[in-house]
């Protein structure tokens, strides 16, 4: 029954992806599609660790962690499709441009949120006092 229920939830997750991605195209607004999906789970993320502040009276910091790094992805994104249309011919103009100057910024954010994501998994009430299971990444 529970095979049942995922292959259900595959199919309108992929349905649904594949119209809003045929819908994007058609109207030739696939890059602000992407943006905005990425809005919306960042307000999930940080609705769904306010909300459990207020249920449990604790922060969940892989919550907010996750929060962060999609908002940084989101720039990257951005900046990303900024520079489409700049012609970089030498090392001097990619480390001259203020968007690629951004996009390295951005690159070692998200690497640094990463490190702090695998720091606050493996230090987590969880992976401390649970010690005969493996800490994995799934929450």
């Amino acid at each position: 029954m529970k095979s049942l229920i995922s292959t259900n939830k595959f199919y309108v997750e992929l349905s649904l992806a594949s119209i809003i991605f045929a819908v994007a195209l058609f109207m030739d607004r696939l890059m602000d599609a992407i943006i905005y999906m990425l809005y919306f789970v960042i307000v999930l993320e940080i609705t769904r660790a306010v909300v459990n502040y207020i249920r449990e009276e604790r922060v969940i910091l892989t919550t907010l962690v996750d929060a962060f790094v999609i908002l940084a992805l989101r720039e990257l994104i951005v900046n990303v499709v900024k520079i489409n249309d700049k012609n970089i011919d030498s090392w001097n103009a990619l480390f001259t441009s203020p968007n690629n100057f951004n996009i390295m910024v951005i690159s070692g954010v998200i690497i640094f949120l990463l490190f702090v994501r695998y720091l606050v998994v493996k230090t987590s009430h969880r992976c401390i006092l649970g010690k005969n299971k493996p800490c994995e990444f799934d929450d």
